[in-house]
């Protein structure tokens, strides 16, 4: 059975900095992308930042130049680094893989970005 456990979120200042990370637990055939999105109450989920299995990265013009994703492909592990946070980047974030066979989602992690 497919998981993905997330980490690293928690409550940081404003202007402050957290990773997150994310690893799979058993074995995703076809890994497509990797990729983190996050959500509010009350709002849709969106994509944050998501990188391809070539390492080819896209990021929500939101997060543009303070968050960077990467991956491990030997592990198939994907991380968020981001740094000067916002208290508009307060949410749930979600990793996300996507294969051939289907797309899997991690339970969420809260990032609070509060004073």
């Amino acid at each position: 059975q497919v998981q993905l456990v997330e980490s690293g979120g928690g409550l940081v200042q404003p202007g402050g900095s957290l990773r997150l990370s994310c690893a799979t637990s058993g074995t995703i055939f076809s890994i497509t992308a990797m990729g983190w999105y996050r959500q509010v109450p009350g709002k849709e989920r969106e994509l944050v930042a998501r990188i391809t299995i070539l390492g080819r990265p896209n990021y929500a013009d939101s997060v543009k130049g303070r968050f960077t994703i990467a991956r491990d492909n030997a592990k198939n592990t994907v991380y968020l680094q981001m740094n000067s946070l916002k208290p508009e980047d307060t949410a749930v974030y979600y990793c996300n893989v996507e294969s051939y066979l289907g797309v899997y989602w991690g339970q969420g992690t809260q990032v609070t970005v509060s004073s």
